[in-house]
């Protein structure tokens, strides 16, 4: 049976995820730092699904954390075809202002452990020659973010790091592929405050059709997925904008 990690899986996006490669037929493997809802998720997948659904807890803020998470799964008997890079965070306010620990942990979570992650499993992958990489990043990605500057090169950085890991790979029969979604339903909008943006609630898709649609693009191996007509029309304008129009736009969206 095909097995499927996916980190962040607690809530909002990698919840749904989890389910929809459990659907598909996939055991999986769901990772996060909250047990409780890890369980809960276990429990709904295992006995919607038929599937078997292993809970670990992990903190990628960590340094050691993909390491450990690593031997867990080596002790375990797990064998990862897909890896499902959901976890990340973001928050809202100026570079100088915001805590130099929180930004220097969102980057330890939506670079390095994603990085970290992806290095340690896609050996036994290329091996395999099945399975593949999903990482989630976000339409952030296409422009820089004044306020929210961390978070939004974090983002970029997941673009084209799928994007090079992707050409690596082409003849080695993986799917990398790269699922971009605009403001969702989720907690990412309390954690990171951008929630109280009207922007940002006014235009949140549901975190299950991002899901779906980041699902059905990853088994059909394409490159990059942008759910909803009006992000993909963002994201297309950014290319005809000189860039610092965007982000004097950016700024003021996130009142900067």
């Amino acid at each position: 049976m095909p097995a499927t990690l996916v980190t962040g899986a607690s809530s909002g996006i990698g919840w749904e995820l989890a389910k929809e490669f459990a659907q598909g037929g996939d055991d999986v493997v769901v990772v996060a730092r909250s047990e409780d809802k890890l369980e809960d998720l276990a429990s709904q997948i295992e006995r919607e699904h038929r599937v078997k659904a292993t809970v670990i807890t992990s903190d990628l803020a960590k340094p050691d954390a993909v390491d450990h998470l690593c031997r867990q799964l080596q002790e375990r008997g797990l064998h990862i075809d897909n890896l499902v890079n959901n976890a990340g965070f973001g928050a809202l306010g100026r570079f100088a202002e915001l805590s130099a620990d929180r930004q220097t942990e969102m980057l330890m979570v939506n670079v390095v452990a994603l990085t970290r992650l992806t290095r340690q499993l896609l050996p036994a992958m290329i091996e395999r020659r099945r399975g593949g990489v999903l990482n989630v990043g976000s339409i952030a990605a296409y422009q820089a973010g004044p306020n929210m500057s961390v978070y939004y090169a974090s983002k970029a950085y997941v673009l084209s790091f799928t994007e090079g890991l992707r050409e690596e790979l082409q003849s080695s029969g993986l799917h990398v592929t790269c699922l971009e979604p605009g403001p969702t339903e989720t907690g990412f909008g309390d954690d990171s405050g951008m929630g109280r943006l009207k922007s940002f609630s006014s235009q949140a898709m549901t975190a299950a059709v991002v899901a779906k649609a980041g699902y059905d693009g990853y088994r059909n191996n394409e490159d990059v997925v942008i759910p909803g007509w009006k992000n993909r029309l963002i994201v297309t304008s950014t290319a005809f904008v000189p860039r610092v129009v965007t982000r004097k736009l950016v700024a003021k969206l996130q009142g900067a």
